[in-house]
């Protein structure tokens, strides 16, 4: 007799069904598994025959074959314990039923507790898609399944848990959380407030975020480029459940998930000393990389010269495409690089080129040599660029300075997504930053003296297209921010004025 027990696994971070066959037959005793497992999935069998001892049950001396279909496509992990040990069990009469619509998913830990896995969330979505009403998993992954309607998520700790489940000898009710549940104000130790002046470089971040713009912030050393980028987190705004959703799946894959669900756009902070692999994804089996973990939220790249040059072109295609695909000999993985790019950068090798007190000690051919590592492809997309200053001593010291606080600039920010939301309803975009020519073209509605000044400044700096509407949609974010229904000239100067500066990268 052959008994089959649903379960699942993840194709980069997609989900998918998988079917995991077992039977029980005479013959010298004998533990087989089969259908492309990896070297964890082979050594479960001493995991699961040690849990099911512990547990009190024998375990049955015979030819035990398992195969986990379709047999075609490479399984990982340890996520095939549980329901390895469920078909056993079941053929060995100790479990009464299982269910049709029931699928299980977890590790065994050798005296039977159930360890927490990676990847619950995506695969509960595909189970669901495949008609699965009841998902068994370690009670550790419950919380983050337990958001998905039309699943009923059930989080035991224990193998004889389980069995006593499905002989109904223990009641247990679905986990059920509500995503609204969770929207409450991140408490952060940092705010803007406590950075004295750089009130340009305050306005540029608040412009970027609101549009989802990428920003560059270039200064010398010590002028507060990182710490000002370090207090993105307390101005960004809460995730949409679909959006949550689709970010917790990449960090439920990656391993990196420490919450039941990621509520709000996260924000990674790269080193340049990162590699190439661990930035876009890979591996045998591709995982994704520091540019997907971004998604729907902020990639932060410090000392972006520092950058390999190989690095920097990988951002090339996500920051065009909104999405990085990995070939691999098992199959081609493509995963979502939806993120807004936060860079920062000295303006030449010894960081002082416009530095207004401190004088550079670097060659021409030195600092075209630094910033030749940022190419015009990479550069093009990049929406604004700020020269930070270092502050003068009278502003550090200065104790009456009331500065804007993340509260109130958060406040203005959801504000002006709101009027975009409202803008794009219906449309595959969220963000001024995300529209092409044509969507330019349709939204943006220049008053008659901002229509002059943008003709007469794009014929003074010969505008490239590209250029031309990256301005536009500066623009527009900042009548968003202002409440504007028009975009004035003020905010065409003030876009033209984040421009990249083509003296210095050139």
């Amino acid at each position: 007799m052959i008994t089959t027990i649903k379960s699942g696994g993840t194709l980069g971070i997609d989900g998918i069904q998988i079917d995991v066959e077992i039977s029980l037959s005479k013959g010298l005793p004998q533990f087989l598994i089969v259908g492309l497992p990896d070297t964890a999935i082979k050594e479960s069998k001493e995991r699961i025959r040690s849990a099911i001892e512990a547990t009190g049950y024998k375990f049955p001396l015979k030819k035990i074959l398992v195969n986990l279909a379709p047999a075609n496509i490479p399984k990982q992990g340890t996520i095939y314990d549980l329901p390895i040990a469920v078909g056993i069990l079941y053929q060995s009469g100790i479990i009464n039923e299982v269910e049709e619509n029931t699928a299980f998913l977890g590790e065994l830990s050798l005296d039977g507790k159930l360890r927490k896995i990676n990847g619950v969330l995506p695969i509960a979505v595909s189970l669901k898609e495949k008609g699965v009403k009841n998902l068994i998993v370690p009670v550790k992954n419950e919380d983050e399944a337990s958001f998905i309607d039309g699943i009923n998520i059930y989080g035991f700790s224990h193998l004889k848990e389980v069995v006593e489940f499905l002989n109904k000898s223990l009641e247990k009710s679905p986990k059920k959380s509500k995503f609204e549940d969770l929207a409450l104000e991140k408490q952060f130790d940092i705010d803007f407030s406590n950075v004295k002046g750089q009130t340009l470089a305050k306005k540029a971040i608040q412009i970027a975020v609101a549009g989802f713009h990428n920003i560059l912030l270039i200064g010398s050393p010590g002028s507060g480029k990182t710490m000002l980028a370090k207090r993105i987190p307390t101005i960004l705004p809460p995730l949409n459940l679909d959006e949550a959703l689709e970010t917790t799946k990449i960090y439920s894959v990656a391993g990196l998930l420490d919450e039941p669900i990621i509520a709000y756009k996260p924000m990674r902070f790269i080193h340049h000393s990162t590699s190439d692999t661990a930035l876009v994804g890979g591996g045998t089996y591709p995982k994704p990389g520091e540019i997907s973990l971004a998604h729907n939220g902020v990639l932060f790249l410090d000392e972006l010269p520092e950058f390999k040059r190989n690095a920097l072109e990988a951002l090339r295609q996500p920051l065009e495409d909104r999405k990085i695909t990995i070939s691999r000999a098992n199959g081609k993985f493509e995963f979502p690089a939806n993120f807004q790019l936060v860079a920062t950068a000295n303006p030449c090798p010894c960081g002082y080129k416009l530095d207004p007190e401190k004088q550079c000690v670097c060659t021409e051919t030195q600092v075209k040599r630094y910033l030749k590592k940022l190419s015009g492809p990479l550069l093009d997309r990049i929406d604004i660029v700020v020269q930070i200053i270092r502050p003068k001593l009278d502003e550090l010291m200065s104790k009456n300075l009331q500065e804007e606080n993340s509260k109130t600039i958060k406040e203005k920010i959801m504000k002006a997504i709101e009027i975009q939301k409202k803008r794009f309803k219906g449309l595959p975009i969220k963000y001024n930053a995300q529209m092409d020519s044509a969507l330019v073209d349709k939204f943006v509605v220049l008053e008659s003296d901002a229509e002059n000044i943008l003709k007469t400044l794009s014929q003074r700096a010969n505008l490239t297209g590209r250029s031309f509407y990256k301005i536009l949609k500066v623009s527009q974010t900042i009548a968003d921010l202002e409440g504007s229904s028009k975009v004035k000239k003020s905010h065409i100067i003030q876009a033209f004025n984040f421009k990249i500066n083509d003296e210095l990268f050139n």
